[in-house]
């Protein structure tokens, strides 16, 4: 079984309100990858993904800029443990 890597984002900054988890849905389908996205309330949007280990990092690296109209300050990142478990494909959650 080829090996996947799952990680949790939490992205800070001007990042709700501008069509963040749209793009990073669209990003995320576009790499082929699962899991979801969501705003949090505290103002900061919360991503777990899950997929091939270069896919995971080429989206890990758009988190980190985002789409144009989003200014995006942080990206904490926390490695999971998948546990052989498959995450369904990637959607938009709330």
């Amino acid at each position: 079984m080829k090996q996947e890597r799952r990680i949790r984002l939490l992205i800070s900054g001007r990042v709700q309100g501008v069509c963040f988890r749209v793009y990073a849905r669209d990003e995320a389908r576009r790499l082929g990858l699962r899991g979801w996205v969501r705003n949090l309330p505290d103002g900061r949007v919360e991503a777990m993904v899950q997929g091939d280990p270069a896919r995971v990092g080429t989206f890990e690296a758009w988190c980190q800029q985002g789409p144009s109209h989003a200014r995006v300050r942080e990206v904490e990142v926390v490695e999971e443990a998948g546990n052989g478990k498959k995450l369904p494909s990637f959607e938009i959650t709330y």
